[in-house]
Order: C-alpha cells, then sequence, then structure tokens
C-alpha cells in the first residue's frame, strides 16, 4: 500500500473536502436511530442560521463514497441550494448494526437523516444504486420529496439482466465487477462504466490504491448490500409510477443498464417522467459531460422544458 503522501486517491480526495468547504459544506454525522449512523456533507454549521434553501440530496451509486461520485454537483449547485451528500450505509462512514440491506432500508436510513437535519421537503439525484435508494425515497414519501432525477438506474432490470451484464464483462457474477479486487479486474469495471477508453494508461499500482482505499472497505457488507437488492429477482420489473415529476439522465453508451432500459423505465415510472440521453457518455454522464449533466438537471429542477 502506498503511504498517504505518494498516493494519487489520498491526495485528491483531500482536494475534494476542500472543494467542498469551499462551497459552504461540511461533513456531519448523525445518528438516525439505535442501530444506525450517516455520515455526509451539508450545509455548515455557520449557515443554520440562515434563511432555508431549497433542499437538494445527492445519492450516489455502488463505489467510491458520495464525495467522489459527487463533488462537482456540489460545487455547482450548493450556490442556490441546501446541498446534502449522505455517505449510503457501509460507505464513507455510515454503518448499521441493523441486518437489513435492502435499497428501501437505505431510503429509510437517508429519509430519517433529512428529518433529524430539520429538511421536510426536498428534491433527490441518484445515479445507478443511488438511483434505486432515490425511487424508493420518492415512492415512499411524496409529500416530502418534491422532483426526482434518476441517472443511470436500472430499476426495472430483469432477472436476466445480472446475467447479461455478467456475460459482457466476462464475470462470474455482478459482485465481481462492482466490487474489484486486481487492477484488472478495475479495468474491466472502468470499461463498463466509462465512454471513454483510458484506463489501459493508468499504471497498476495506481488502480492497485484506488481498490485499496476506495472498494476494500466493508468489503462482505457490500456484498450483502448486492445480494439484498430488491431489483432483478424477478423476471418482471417490479416498479410502480410515482407522483412526482421525474426526470430520467442516461448515457447513450451505458454498458452495465444500457439505454434501452432506460426507455422501458419512463414508460413504467408513469406520465410525469422526462427522458435526456446524454451523447457521448456510459454509466457516469455526471462525471463525463458535468456541464451538460448539471444544466439538464438544473432545468428540470426549474420546471424549465425542452
Amino acid at each position: 500500500m502506498l503511504p498517504p503522501f505518494l498516493s494519487f486517491v489520498a491526495l485528491y480526495e483531500g482536494h475534494l473536502r476542500r472543494c467542498l468547504t469551499k462551497s459552504g459544506l461540511s461533513q456531519q454525522t448523525l445518528a438516525v436511530d439505535g442501530d444506525t449512523t450517516l455520515q455526509f456533507w451539508g450545509p455548515s454549521p455557520a449557515r443554520r442560521s440562515a434563511p432555508r434553501r431549497p433542499a437538494l440530496v445527492f445519492l450516489h451509486g455502488f463505489g467510491p463514497k458520495a464525495i467522489w461520485q459527487w463533488r462537482q454537483q456540489a460545487q455547482h449547485f450548493a450556490a442556490e441550494f441546501d446541498v446534502y451528500i449522505p455517505d449510503l450505509v457501509f460507505f464513507g462512514g455510515s454503518a448499521t448494526r441493523s441486518a437489513e440491506r435492502s435499497e428501501a432500508f437505505q431510503a429509510a436510513a437517508v429519509g430519517k437523516l433529512l428529518e433529524e437535519a430539520g429538511v421536510e421537503r426536498y428534491s433527490v439525484v441518484g445515479t445507478s444504486y443511488g438511483g434505486f435508494v432515490a425511487y424508493h425515497m420518492a415512492r415512499m414519501w411524496p409529500e416530502r420529496v418534491e422532483r426526482a432525477v434518476i441517472a443511470s438506474s436500472g430499476i426495472n432490470r430483469r432477472r436476466a439482466d445480472g446475467e447479461e451484464m455478467a456475460r459482457r464483462a466476462g464475470a462470474e457474477n455482478p459482485a465481481d465487477i462492482m466490487l474489484p479486487e486486481t487492477a484488472a479486474s478495475m479495468r474491466r469495471l472502468l470499461g463498463l462504466a466509462v465512454s471513454r477508453r483510458f484506463s489501459s494508461m493508468v499504471p497498476d499500482f495506481v488502480l492497485n490504491d484506488v481498490i485499496h482505499r476506495l472498494y476494500s472497505e466493508n468489503r462482505k457488507e457490500k456484498i450483502e448490500l448486492l445480494r439484498g437488492c430488491t431489483t432483478g429477482k424477478d423476471d418482471t420489473p417490479q416498479v410502480s409510477a410515482l407522483q412526482q415529476e421525474v426526470l430520467l439522465v442516461w448515457g447513450e453508451n451505458d454498458r452495465i443498464f444500457p439505454v434501452e432500459m432506460a426507455h422501458e423505465l419512463k414508460g413504467l415510472l408513469g406520465e410525469k417522467v422526462r427522458l435526456e440521453v446524454m451523447k457521448n457518455t456510459g454509466h457516469v454522464p455526471q462525471l463525463e459531460d458535468t456541464a451538460r449533466f448539471n444544466e439538464i438537471v438544473e432545468g428540470f429542477l426549474r420546471g424549465a422544458h425542452p
């Protein structure tokens, strides 16, 4: 393992933390019940006496903790929104003693966090696994969730979709893909997630540092989260319509949840659903084309129509 002063991951995370701090956010921890504690970035204590602004919650995907996935969105939206970026249970500093492992459990934990923070109404933006959680939050609390953005998130996946994804990647099961243990398996994940092919240029020692610092912690519990997912258990999608306005954002080259799933999901979620397919992006459009992603989401939150 590289020492922190030689670790790209450790050095870059310091940069990420400084960016969020400059945006008026601070890292905090709240016990949401007797079993579960969530760590999150939210408005700094200095803002608590200021008037409340619209609240916006970003939910990360199944990968590095939240700060790595939403930094650029936090910087963009923190000027006009009270931004909350939680680490889901078993990511970052969030943990639970509960045996629950479903997305609905994650949704309930985030809902309790926002309640403890005094946030009554909010919009949610979830990517991939975080989109599963965002969907459940919108379904469970239509009176709290004003708008929902679901990005690159195949909540309508079938049992065969997981098998097909593993086949495309040459892996035995989704856990082997989503929780890489070697530089080769990290390259495989990047090849699926990112439209641009750059992983071959990254040295093995850097990829191994990424794995050690961002993927190894709570590996057993994260495998349990994957197995505990309620999506993908059946041969038909288990999706009900949402009451809120919903925005779907998808990369046209997504190889984890192909864009065809987005078109089907649009029909399943109800009449108030809009789909934006982003060109030249894969599974993480918020990272690959940040400016366009932010523009699309901001327009939706402001009620603008294409």
